[in-house]
């Protein structure tokens, strides 16, 4: 099946100014040949430490920053070539922001903004209305009491259930989430978890998921992408990932996931030390300066991703059978 949204080896890097006397401009290397496929129905979550690069991967295919390098495509076909082009992917993608305060007009009523997407595209502002206030319904607002509110007058669970309305208002296909629950309590992100698995199934839509939290990641994800420093390290379907991680990363990762049961507890940090500076990042593997399982091949020769059982893809040395590395082909498992 063709994917209904792909991104090919993207790359994109930020100049930064130099600070102090006789210090050089630097390069940050956000995102650094990240490839995948998103196919209809289909929920991807994007995983990793901060700065790891997930937010500049959702801009990249939100066409708000240009890449340096690679390719968006939607339905096969490169998006965003043209203003007008642009502006048809825009309708077919959209995306739910981390600040659901900051990503509303203050000055706009709730109609208002949801309005604002289909009237800037089109939509006559009759149809325009009552798409907004069919979607204000669906999302759990009744019209008649917040259609004429105002973003300050909302709590941050009906923002974000605003913001979930107003990317729907386009009818798009593809919805990109960054950090969309993580700012809500535990009880108000649950119900709109349901709200977006019921909106998925409803709609047809597809999603990328990006969050700190994994278990909210395993729950709403079929598949899911690691990330490190700005790289893919791992990516397959998420019980597999979950299961049986196979990057010394990803293993890390879970293992610092809180526990319920008071005999699993953490008595050791699952990973030592800092992830690098991006504006230098370490040559080789990023990641062999934070392994334990890191050989000198493993700072000589970046590695390659390679596909193991069950779709799921890895780059490290370990999983490589050709690489050198003293447990080449185990995955050190």
């Amino acid at each position: 099946m063709t994917p209904i949204l792909e991104a090919a080896a993207l790359n994109k890097r930020f100049r930064v100014r130099a600070e102090g006397f006789g210090r050089r401009r630097g390069t940050v290397h956000a995102v650094t040949d990240v490839s995948f496929r998103l196919h209809q129905g289909e929920t991807l979550g994007i995983v990793g430490e901060s700065g790891c690069g997930k937010s500049t991967t959702a801009r990249l295919l939100m066409g708000l920053i240009r890449p340096d390098g690679g390719d968006i495509m939607l339905d096969g076909h490169v998006a965003g070539s043209s203003p007008a082009e642009l502006k048809s992917f825009r309708g077919a993608v959209q995306m739910v922001f981390q600040d659901s305060a900051a990503s509303l007009n203050p000055r706009l009523t709730i109609e208002a903004s949801i309005m604002f997407g289909p009237l800037v595209h089109g939509v006559g502002r009759d149809e325009a209305r009552r798409r907004t206030l069919a979607l204000l319904e669906r999302v759990g607002l009744e019209p008649s009491r917040f259609a004429g509110r105002y973003p300050h007058e909302l709590s941050g669970g009906q923002r974000q259930r605003v913001n979930i309305a107003r990317a729907l208002a386009l009818r798009p296909r593809v919805v990109i989430f960054d950090e969309a629950v993580s700012a809500l309590d535990k009880s108000v992100e649950a119900q709109v978890l349901n709200l977006l698995g019921d909106l998925k199934a409803e709609f047809g839509l597809s999603y990328i998921f990006i969050s700190h939290d994994l278990s909210v990641v395993r729950y709403i994800s079929d598949a899911v992408l690691v990330m490190y420093l700005g790289q893919v390290v791992e990516h397959g379907p998420v019980a597999r990932v979950y299961e049986s991680p196979m990057h010394p990363y990803t293993r890390a990762l879970l293992a610092s996931m809180p526990s319920m049961d008071p005999e699993a507890r953490t008595i050791e940090p699952p990973i030592a030390g800092d992830p690098p500076s991006p504006i230098d990042p370490p040559s080789g593997c990023r990641f062999h300066t934070r392994c334990p399982f890191a050989e000198p091949v493993c700072s000589k020769a970046a590695p390659k991703s390679v596909t193991l059982a069950a779709d799921v893809q890895v780059a490290c040395h370990m999983a490589d059978p050709d690489s050198g590395h003293f447990r080449a082909g185990s995955a050190a498992r």
